[in-house]
């Protein structure tokens, strides 16, 4: 007997569909359990079976690099941002990315040299170098202040969300310590 409500298949026709699905239930399933969420649990989230999974992202890196990457358009698109408040509104981004969806992070240590060969690891330094210069000429922070130092802020950041127990207590640490480093970011008087 035939069930009505069992989704059809559709093939080749569903690819873009089932891709789309499988990125929006990837960011979902990595952000409340981590890098290292069953894949199983993915596929099951985006309503598609592990093999559909697997033909679009035939590993866990392939996966997380994609939903990644649409962190990175963001950004791109945060730094294209004329004047010079493009630093300070990638620099929130980048700290509400970190705390929500910290197993991007993981991901980066975890593969960090099966990512040797990539621009991963310029990207975001990249981005930073291209809009702390106005920020700084616009005086809205510290003169001082490198894309060396911004890194190590966000790293600083991604350590206090690591060992947070939940998110509300990372977020909460995560304001509490850049309150202690507020000098850091701050034009000089």
């Amino acid at each position: 007997m035939h069930n009505a409500s069992r989704r059809s298949n559709r093939g080749p026709a569903a690819a873009p569909e089932n891709r789309r699905a499988l990125l929006d239930a990837a960011r979902r399933v990595f952000a409340d359990r981590g890098y290292l969420a069953p894949l199983s649990a993915i596929a099951q989230e985006a309503g598609v079976g592990q093999g559909v999974l697997y033909r679009h992202f035939p590993t866990r890196l392939d996966l997380a690099l994609a939903v990644f990457e649409q962190h990175f358009v963001e950004l791109e698109d945060i730094a294209a941002e004329p004047g010079p408040d493009a630093f300070g509104s990638l620099w929130t981004r980048l700290l509400e990315l970190t705390v929500e969806e910290s197993a991007f992070v993981e991901m980066f240590l975890a593969a960090r040299h099966d990512l040797a060969d990539t621009d991963l690891g310029d990207r975001l330094p990249a981005l930073i170098g291209a809009t702390l210069p106005r920020a700084q000429s616009a005086g809205l922070v510290s003169a001082r202040l490198t894309v060396a130092d911004v890194m190590l802020l966000q790293r600083m950041v991604y350590g206090v969300v690591a060992t947070s127990v939940t998110d509300a207590e990372a977020r909460d640490a995560v304001d509490r310590a850049l309150a202690l480093l507020g000098g850091v970011l701050a034009p000089e008087a």
